[in-house]
């Protein structure tokens, strides 16, 4: 009689055994790993999120009606595929509650991300599509060290760039396009470039 194997941990299980300060995603069945974010990329979703926070999530100078959050764990098939994207967005009438655990299972309205050197490649190659496929509505690509902002809006299953800024200081762009978002004040502030620059 052959001894039982030993069970191997899912994928899934895997991730939540990863240390503290590193974030794990199930990407087309596979593991991908990466540190916490440099500070920069911090700085800019922090920025972001406060931006957005009040109009859209408190209803103050804004419509309210969403909810707006850092780095979700978005379960699109549950334990299987498994996004963090840096930012993401949800209409409240989709998703009228915070789920009680760390899994969202409702598809976000819109996702954001901030690419840095080590995932840039695997944000526009592998989770674009990723959003693509499973019908999230819009998408955000920033890069905090071009300063650019580019949208995409969903088109036919397919993601369709609507709109490129660089540098650019007041925008209004969908899904947000209710308010102007100071896109300056998302650039970190550098010894060279004080805060009023």
């Amino acid at each position: 009689m052959q001894p039982a194997a030993a069970l191997q941990p899912t994928l899934y299980e895997s991730i939540e055994a990863l240390p503290e300060g590193v974030t794990g995603e199930i990407l087309n069945g596979q593991i991908h790993t990466h540190p916490r974010p440099s500070g920069p990329h911090v700085f800019t979703g922090s920025a972001l999120g406060a931006e957005l926070f009040d109009p859209f999530y408190r209803g103050r100078g804004g419509p309210g009606g969403w909810w707006i959050l850092v780095e979700p764990e978005v379960h699109f098939v549950r334990n299987v595929e498994v996004t963090v994207p840096d930012l993401a967005g949800w209409r409240r009438e989709r998703m009228p509650y915070i789920p009680d655990d760390q899994r969202f299972e409702v598809i976000p309205d819109w996702v954001c991300e901030i690419l840095s050197p080590s995932t840039a490649s695997k944000d526009r190659g592998i989770k674009m599509p990723l959003y693509a496929h499973y019908g999230v509505q819009h998408a955000w690509v920033v890069d905090s060290a071009k300063c650019t902002l580019e949208v995409y809006r969903l088109d036919a299953g397919a993601w369709l760039r609507i709109d490129h800024f660089v540098a650019a200081d007041q925008v209004r762009v969908p899904p947000f396009e209710a308010v102007s978002i100071d896109l300056q004040g998302l650039w970190r502030p550098t010894p060279e470039k004080g805060l009023n620059d």
